[in-house]
């Protein structure tokens, strides 16, 4: 047997809970491909199945009872936080207080199966001051569905494999390098499930002539110019209302933006690259109404739409 092999049958347990515990703790290290792993060698008894789903239900209700606690005492505060930790684009404060609104408790049951709602779901059942042993009852029964189904899916290849003695041992002998194909798969998939958001950000980029619409009909709208300084040397003007804020700005001072009106960032990068980028963190952060602007600042004065003094601007 491997010696990296022998290392995980004879601390298998102790690495499930750690690394599930971690994963759950915020950092990007995605338990799918070693519980598909561990599943795997339950069936030929190297690591039992109630074990295997002991150690990551430990794990992950030790993670989710300190974000639980977190949430209750620290309220949005900390739910920002583990959104800006986790991966997933899709990890949206108000998506996830959508379905507490509409499900309450029951909404813990399928947490760990969606992207983004497992991540922020245990600080804001402590948000909403929802009672700890509901939260527990509900919280670990959905743990046990999450953990049993992708242990299970790995016990059934495993399964399948003990019929052919030979390929199971070439399984073996290769665990480490196929269960390192599975984590760079997992994460090769998040990333592509990253650039596809962004896409769909680009996809619904507002046009120069919505925007100009909007302004003038009174509509209210937040505009923010993510240009960097040096942007304004050549021409030291901005859209009319806009904030002038760096992308690092932007997330320092997110407190500042409104939750109940459009947003929209513009820049001068090709195809809108650094608005798509910022989209993606205001949508990570429960911001859900922000778009683009097509062109950014170049388009809109090509158009010889409205433009203001920059200095100006900043000082008002």
């Amino acid at each position: 047997m491997p010696i990296a092999l022998d290392f995980f049958v004879r601390y298998g347990y102790l690495i499930v809970l750690l690394w599930v515990l971690t994963e759950q703790l915020g950092i990007p290290i995605p338990s799918t491909p070693l519980l598909l792993t561990a599943g795997t060698l339950t069936a030929t008894h190297k690591l039992h199945l109630g074990g295997v789903v002991a150690a990551a239900l430990v794990g992950s209700l030790i993670a989710d009872s300190v974000w639980y606690l977190f949430g209750k005492r620290y309220g949005a505060a900390v739910v920002r936080l583990v959104c800006r930790l986790s991966m997933e684009s899709s990890a949206c404060v108000r998506k996830t207080e959508g379905y507490f609104t509409r499900r309450g408790a029951t909404a813990l049951l399928f947490a760990k199966f969606i992207p983004g709602l497992g991540t922020v779901a245990a600080p804001i059942a402590g948000q909403i001051r929802m009672g700890y042993t509901r939260f527990l009852a509900f919280d670990a029964a959905g743990i046990l569905l999450w953990c049993l189904s992708v242990t299970l899916g790995g016990r059934f290849f495993g399964d399948i494999l003990k019929r052919n003695p030979h390929a199971l041992a070439t399984v073996g002998h290769f665990a480490v390098a196929i269960f390192a194909l599975l984590f760079i798969g997992f994460l090769a998939w998040r990333m592509l499930q990253r650039r596809a958001f962004l896409r769909s950000v680009r996809m619904a980029r507002l046009e120069p002539r919505e925007l100009r619409h909007m302004m003038d009909s009174g509509e209210p709208v937040f505009i923010v110019d993510l240009r960097h300084p040096l942007d304004y040397l050549p021409d030291p003007r901005t859209l009319p209302g806009a904030l002038s804020l760096t992308p690092d700005k932007l997330v320092e001072q997110s407190h500042r933006i409104p939750r109940d009106q459009e947003i929209v960032l513009f820049c001068t990068c090709p195809s809108e690259a650094t608005a798509a980028r910022m989209a993606l963190t205001l949508h990570k952060m429960g911001i859900s109404r922000v778009r683009p602007l097509r062109g950014g600042f170049d388009e809109w004065k090509r158009l010889g739409y409205p433009l203001v003094d920059i200095a100006s601007e900043t000082a008002a």
